[in-house]
């Protein structure tokens, strides 16, 4: 074998490994990207002749359809509540499991199965939980003499029912707090102890700071998924009661599987695509004022040694 294929051959090694994954991504989501993308432009039917609108679909959209901004913004009372909810569960269960208790591997597990159930499977649990009739959570509430609401059934307490059904599955995002913490040192905590910090200083003083990076990851991926929840809520109330759940993801999708317009609800799709680029971009904006880096507070203490030395 000559030396120029060799190199090639080199050189090209690491791509044939992650080749399966680039055809994957071409093939199941740049590529429906594109077409959605190209979708939005034309009055696209399930069958029948497509017609290019240009951009009547997003015209169509904010003067026409009421339902827009309707679904927009019950989307958005969902995710100012769901997201610091699901932080917050997460948070609190990651520092729970990382106490040096008996079992702690056992609730581990408890706590991170509901990650892994089906959508299909926990809006199941759920209706019987939340069941006015016989669910388990007004039986509860009947034992200390509450009488328990319609959750599914009445528009103020339904979008709470999705929520609090949505907030089961917080496992995997406990488990990545939960790793992140676990990388803190102890001799951080333990000089923070002789010092005579108690717990809740300890909590926001070192391990909340040192977790922010995670932090921003988690409640970026909840932001995203906020806005893309569409089994839970189809399958427990259907956007019901009176169309208090009915999301705008849940609207996406109806146009699109049930009204079979497809260009309308690939503008849809889009319109949803830039809110959440628009709300993860201001994110990151503000990160800079509440993130911590340990890299950035190395060069910081070495520009500070160094400005030391020179004086």
């Amino acid at each position: 074998m000559s030396y120029e294929k060799k190199k090639f051959f080199k050189t090209a090694t690491p791509y044939f490994f992650i080749l399966p994954w680039i055809v994957g991504f071409l093939v199941f989501t740049l590529g429906p990207l594109i077409l959605s993308l190209i979708m939005s432009f034309f009055d696209w039917p399930l069958t029948g002749e497509k017609m290019f609108v240009g951009l009547g679909n997003y015209m169509e959209m904010f003067t026409k359809d009421d339902q827009v901004l309707k679904s927009l913004g019950i989307s958005l009372r969902y995710a100012a509540i769901f997201v610091p909810l699901n932080l917050i569960m997460a948070l609190f269960l990651a520092m729970l499991i990382t106490q040096p208790l008996r079992g702690v591997k056992v609730y581990r597990t408890i706590f991170y199965i509901p990650a892994v159930i089906s959508g299909v499977a926990v809006s199941i649990i759920w209706s019987w939980i939340l069941n006015s009739d016989y669910g388990v959570l007004n039986y509860l509430l009947s034992l200390i003499g509450i009488e328990g609401p319609d959750w599914l059934v009445d528009p103020a307490w339904a979008l709470f029912a999705v929520i609090l059904a949505s907030a089961f599955g917080v496992g995997t995002m406990m488990l990545i707090f939960y790793t992140d913490m676990k990388n803190i040192s102890t001799e951080i905590y333990e000089a923070a102890s002789l010092d005579g910090a108690g717990p809740a200083r300890k909590f926001f003083s070192i391990t909340l700071p040192m977790i922010t990076p995670t932090l921003l990851f988690n409640l970026i991926t909840s932001i995203i998924s906020s806005f893309q929840q569409v089994t839970l809520v189809m399958l427990l109330t259907g956007g019901g009661p009176l169309q208090s759940t009915y999301f705008y993801g849940l609207m996406t999708y109806n146009n699109a599987f049930k009204h079979h317009k497809m260009g309308y609800a690939s503008a849809n799709a889009w319109v949803m695509f830039i809110i959440i680029l628009l709300l993860t971009a201001l994110v990151f904006k503000s990160s800079s004022a509440w993130v911590f880096y340990e890299s950035e507070v190395k060069a910081d203490n070495k520009k500070k040694k160094k400005g030391g030395k020179s004086v």
